[in-house]
């Protein structure tokens, strides 16, 4: 039975209830505006819900030094608005580079987010509703919404469709507007009270379910197919895949969730993975919901092996990354004992603890997410000075040497037609019949004007091989030659997120009106992560030994 591999010993399973027994969530009150909700501001004030004793844990007794070891709020807010000056600063030379920052990628959402993300029925509005700690999501074993659902603290209830959402200028989701109307009609905003997340806000998203025409969700190299792949995507009516993506990377912590009848098998959601998900591995958990429904330890195993294989199909490491398997209580007994789904009568009492453990271990680190804040947005800061410097530096190479070959085309079409009007003035100064003036002139015209021809000609020939994919990968080797013969992995991985979209605003611009990048624009972006990220990172460290606090 797969119970008799979960029950730990009776001293461990004492301690554990003993810890469960006295851990208590702190809940921090919001901090509530005359005419509406504060969608930026919550207080530092935490309250204990003496009726919540079935109440989700927070993974961890508070610690009593926690205002001695991360900074005071004031501090966290002047982080923030720095990394937002900062970010805001280098946003004009990306608009005039075309480059890879997409637009308002330097305006966060007003509160910090959990994104849930998984197969349908794999539980995500079950474990929203545990959480929150009231009903708040429809949950099924059919797939029960279709949108985009944020949900956020506020003093009452309220419920808003997808265009006041987007069009909200304080919370932060105006830029999903460049997914078109279809998507903003499928998202939508519940404002609840009486919530546990105080200070931070959740998004549900659509289950994935596999479409006839997707091809288990993975690009395939046959032309036909891709173009069907192609139209797969847009099967929503709007780019789901690109949704996630923008979602993803707004998110503080994102929970992608699976459950042990869809274990990893639906394309869809390993697609999501691979191009929505992917360079985010420090803030995503993999969840198997639902372990209690395994009666016997095959099963378990059969699941769990199926979701580790078709993982690796899509995760290009040897070591996979941890699976929170975990379960949700969904009733209560009269005494006010939580008990799991009816499946766990089966099983012994005890032989949960470890998914309730998992369970702990999630919850602590959606209840991360504030905390997780700072950290993330010096993180995207970081991110995106690098993906636009690299961007600057590789495009000025670019676009330097296509400059180059201009200038000596034009110094040979100068170069003939200066020797043409000298031998014509020449030819007039000594009294040379006109007859050969004449043909001086007109071959120099002629020369010229063909010269002309045939060095626009080779330059369009030199434009588009200077933009293939192998002249721009020795335009990056050219520019980072200490970084490709240490073989630097960071550095590689920034240029295969960047390589495509370069060639692309190359192609769109053209190299003869592509603006020359300056060295002081460089020097801007390099002084903005050799100084000014390492002393925020300072700022928002917690104390330690090793710490250089200014």
């Amino acid at each position: 039975m797969f119970a008799s591999t979960l029950i730990r010993p009776a001293a461990a399973r004492l301690v554990h209830s003993r810890q469960l027994a006295h851990r208590g969530l702190r809940l921090k009150s919001a901090t509530r505006c005359s005419s509406t909700w504060n969608w930026a501001k919550s207080s530092s004030s935490a309250s204990n819900d003496e009726d919540n004793s079935s109440a989700p844990t927070s993974g961890g007794s508070p610690n009593n030094n926690d205002n001695d070891r991360n900074p005071s709020p004031s501090v966290q807010q002047s982080i923030l608005n720095q990394c937002s000056e900062l970010h805001s600063s280098i946003m004009p030379f990306n608009t005039s580079l075309q480059g890879p920052l997409a637009k308002n990628s330097d305006k966060g959402t007003s509160l910090p987010f959990v994104f849930l993300v998984g197969n349908h029925s794999s539980g995500k509005s079950s474990f929203i509703n545990y959480v929150l700690g009231r009903s708040v999501q429809t949950a099924g074993v059919a797939p029960t919404d279709d949108c985009f659902t944020v949900i956020a603290p506020g003093p009452k209830d309220v419920d808003q469709d997808g265009p006041a959402l987007v069009g909200d200028p304080d919370i932060g989701f105006e830029g999903l507007r460049q997914f078109g109307p279809t998507l903003i009609h499928h998202t939508q905003l519940k404002v609840r009270d009486g919530i546990r997340n105080q200070d931070f806000m959740i998004i549900d998203s659509p289950g994935m379910i596999d479409s006839p025409v997707n091809y288990g969700g993975m690009v395939s190299n046959n032309s036909k197919d891709r173009s069907s792949t192609s139209s797969a995507i847009m099967d929503r009516g709007y780019d789901f895949q690109g949704v996630v993506r923008w979602m993803a990377e707004r998110a503080d912590v994102v929970l992608l969730f699976f459950d042990p009848d869809k274990p990893g098998t639906t394309g869809e959601t390993l697609n999501i993975l691979l191009h929505s998900l992917g360079g985010m591995d420090h803030k995503l958990l993999i969840v198997l919901n639902k372990a209690d429904q395994f009666k016997k330890i095959h099963d378990f195993a059969r699941a769990y092996g199926s979701l580790c294989w078709n993982l690796s199909k899509v995760i290009p490491r040897k070591d996979l990354p941890r699976i929170f398997t975990m379960c949700l209580p969904v009733a209560s007994t009269t005494d006010g004992e939580a008990k799991s789904s009816t499946t766990t009568e089966a099983l012994d009492r005890h032989a949960l603890a470890d998914l309730h453990q998992s369970r702990d271990d999630v919850l602590a680190e959606v209840m991360k997410a504030p905390k997780r804040r700072i950290d993330n947005v010096i993180t995207n800061l970081h991110d995106s000075v690098h993906l636009l410097l690299m961007h600057a530096v590789v495009a000025e190479d670019v676009r330097a040497r296509y400059s180059k070959r201009q200038w000596e085309n034009r110094m040979q079409e100068v170069s003939s037609l200066v020797l043409g009007v000298g031998l014509s003035a020449l030819g007039i100064h000594f009294d040379v019949p006109l007859q050969f003036t004449g043909g001086v002139v007109a071959a120099t015209v002629i020369g010229v004007g063909g010269m002309h021809w045939f060095n626009s000609s080779k330059l369009k020939d030199a434009e588009e091989q200077l933009t293939s994919i192998e002249e721009l990968s020795a335009s990056f080797q050219r520019t980072h030659p200490q970084e490709v013969s240490e073989a630097d992995e960071f550095y590689s991985a920034i240029w295969a997120r960047i390589r495509d979209p370069l060639r692309l605003s190359l192609w769109r611009t053209g190299l003869s009106d592509f603006p020359a990048v300056s060295k002081s624009d460089v020097a801007k972006l390099q002084n903005i992560l050799d100084e000014e990220i390492p002393r925020l990172r300072r700022l928002a460290s917690p104390s330690h030994h090793g710490s250089k606090h200014p």
